[in-house]
């Protein structure tokens, strides 16, 4: 885990820091910039997004999907807490929490956006630090490897529709123009730039391969520090006003991430499934793909939006409560015994 994983919160932190303060002294230059608009999407925060999640994707072997069988337990469960149940419960804490608890303690103009921003989380399951949260719990890599690339492979045609569904029992209007674009620009491109990076870089071998994705690191987690500079140079003004607003937001988040997680674990501790297994699918299915999330909130709402700023905030809490799972998961491997039957 890189300097940057390692301490991504801190990042993060710095870069809320940096673009309140860039947004309070340039306003017209990150208005500017915010105008930069091609069909609702903001050109330069594509061009950032891109670099963000090229990189990542460019470490998904869609060859492994032939590889699926072999683990069926783990992946039914992860595709399970993925697809059929971690959206829902996503936008059910939303509405509880957001929509109704801590509705008094909100911008009312802005409760169904935070709706939507958390909807937008729980609807893109992770693709890129889940590597890395599967290493931390030594997990099988060629499960983790397969499990991405099918969550990817499903992801370019459930997201769009799962999103849509959600924000209409919201009644948070769909612009589906935007929403398809977004798929578009950031899966469909990404998934396709990706693979043909990967295809040209890996014919000099896996050790070309690997330095080259060394090198990439720090351009990917640079795009979404600069990313999340400009959102907050945007939110800054609204921040400042109410500070409680990203707390109270990672409540649902928080809970969502810890719920899905013992799904997840205890059904494969239910399935037999082995501890190198069962770790992995839990931190796939409950991590996010969070740079997905802000990339879309940011087509569908705008910069200023509190679906952006909610996206944001699950930046915020992703390490350390994955961090935590991760523990938890370790501590716990004494419950798991060896498999008897193939998994």
């Amino acid at each position: 885990m890189g300097i940057f994983e390692r301490f991504l919160t801190i990042w993060v932190a710095a870069s809320i820091i940096v673009g309140i303060i860039l947004g309070e002294l340039f306003p017209d230059v990150f208005q500017a910039i915010g105008n930069l608009t091609a069909y609702e999407i903001n050109l330069p925060v594509t061009v950032l997004i891109w670099l963000m999640i090229v990189p990542m994707l460019m470490k998904v072997d869609f060859g492994a999907l032939h590889e699926v069988g072999r683990q069926w337990r783990g992946i039914g469960v992860t595709l399970g807490v993925n697809w059929l149940i971690k959206p829902f419960t996503m936008a059910a804490l939303g509405w509880l929490f957001i929509g109704f608890l801590f509705r008094p303690l909100l911008p009312e103009s802005q409760i169904e956006s935070y709706i939507a921003g958390l909807i937008l989380l729980g609807a893109a399951p992770c693709t890129a630090m889940v590597f890395v949260w599967s290493h931390l719990t030594k997990g099988d890599a060629n499960f983790t490897l397969t499990q991405v690339a099918l969550n990817d492979t499903i992801m370019i045609f459930a997201f769009a529709p799962i999103v849509a569904l959600l924000l209409g029992i919201s009644a948070i209007t769909i612009p589906w123009e935007t929403l398809t674009i977004s798929v578009v620009a950031f899966i469909v491109i990404p998934v396709i730039a990706g693979q043909i990076i990967r295809n040209r870089v890996m014919k000099g071998g896996v050790a070309a391969f690997n330095s080259f994705d060394a090198k990439l690191k720090p351009v990917s987690m640079i795009a979404l520090l600069s990313t999340l500079v400009l959102l907050f140079a945007f939110q800054g003004q609204q921040i400042l006003a109410q500070p409680m607003i990203i707390a109270l937001l990672a409540v649902p988040i928080i809970l969502q991430t810890y719920f899905i997680a013992a799904i997840a674990y205890v059904a494969n501790k239910v399935l037999g499934v082995e501890h190198k297994i069962a770790a992995p699918s839990s931190m796939i299915g409950a991590s996010n793909f969070f740079e997905l999330a802000v990339a879309t909130a940011i087509g569908l709402f705008g910069f200023s939006s509190g679906a952006a700023l909610a996206t944001v905030v699950g930046v915020l809490v992703e390490v350390p409560v994955m961090l935590s799972l991760v523990a938890i998961a370790n501590r716990t491997r004494g419950w798991f015994t060896p498999s008897k039957i193939a998994n």
